[in-house]
């Protein structure tokens, strides 16, 4: 017993229904393809506009500063800053922690430089879901205007070894 050869042409013209699909199908992702440039452009992000490339120990160096000069306390062996209005601050990714604590004034717009000082980090400011990878090497600068007092929590949202549940922080909002 043989097997049965196939047609030489075994394919068969798409139908009507299968024209319809595909053609819907690259339509969508066309407009899917399309969207991604056009939200970035119109849309309302609150992105970083600014990074810049800065040695880890440079870095360090200068939040140091900032934490001697404008240092109101401490909680748990971490400094709390108060810095004056409208004012460059500082945030230091280390493991396992966010350093310093920083206490705003509601209103105010500050730029805020974020780096890691080992390895990669994420900040993720809760509850406002604000969301940033932070690499060693890289200075991000947020520009932002807290609009509510409160507490908010700074949480590492990419695993950074062993102590990456510990690593949590808080910027303070005052009226």
């Amino acid at each position: 017993m043989s097997l049965k050869v196939p047609e030489r042409v075994w394919w068969k013209p798409l139908g009507w229904q299968e024209k319809v699909w595909v053609t819907v199908s690259l339509v969508w992702c066309l407009v899917l393809f399309l969207m991604m440039p056009l939200w970035m452009a119109v849309g309302k992000q609150n992105n970083p506009t600014e990074t810049y490339r800065v040695s880890p120990a440079r870095f360090l160096e200068t939040a140091s500063a900032l934490i001697e000069k404008y240092k109101v306390g401490e909680e748990k062996g971490i400094p709390i800053i108060r810095p004056p209005r409208g004012s460059d601050v500082y945030l230091v990714a280390r493991m396992w922690q966010w350093n310093p604590i920083l206490e705003l004034k509601k209103g105010e717009t500050y730029r805020l430089h974020v780096s890691s000082l080992d390895l990669q980090h994420g900040l993720s400011i809760q509850p406002l879901n604000m969301n940033f990878q932070v690499l060693p090497g890289y200075d991000y600068v947020l520009t932002l205007t807290p609009t509510q007092a409160g507490e908010y929590s700074v949480i590492c949202n990419e695993y950074c070894l062993i102590g990456h549940h510990n690593m949590t922080g808080k910027i303070i909002v005052r009226e």
